[in-house]
């Protein structure tokens, strides 16, 4: 009996701190309602809105992600020029561009992934880093 009181305790206050998160992050303006006299428009919003994309190269606090199973871009298996295919971190620019970094510490851009690849691939943040090295060491390289 304790025990799922236990559960059910832990598991709400889980959800208390969820949608806490959430509200931090979502807190958009809600839309006018629209005017009857005007025909509608449809605007697909952006999965990412610019304010909370990474700024510049030096400040990606937040915007990286482990890849530890090797990259296929294309059907192809993606290698960095020393020789590295597997335990990428893959970085997601504010310029729409996604950079890799191999576990050597060789940075490119990969102009065949975009921000809509990376926002497929990545899961919740679940930290927000305020320098670089701070995130990589997060992440393990």
């Amino acid at each position: 009996m304790f025990r799922r009181t236990r559960a059910q305790r832990d598991f709400r206050e889980a959800q208390r701190a969820g949608q806490a998160l959430l509200a931090l992050h979502t807190e958009l303006p809600l839309p006018d309602s629209p005017d009857p006299a005007e025909p509608e428009t449809t605007v697909v919003p952006d999965f990412l809105p610019p304010d909370f994309r990474a700024p510049s190269r030096q400040d990606v606090s937040g915007f990286m992600m482990r890849w530890d199973i090797p990259l296929v871009i294309n059907g192809e298996v993606h290698q960095c020029h020393c020789g590295a295919y597997r335990n990428w971190i893959v970085f997601n620019m504010r310029d729409d561009s996604v950079w890799l970094r191999c576990p050597a510490g060789h940075e490119a851009p990969e102009p065949r992934l975009d921000t809509a690849w990376y926002n497929r691939n990545s899961g919740p943040v679940d930290h927000f880093h305020p320098t670089l090295e701070e995130g990589l060491r997060h992440l393990g390289h």
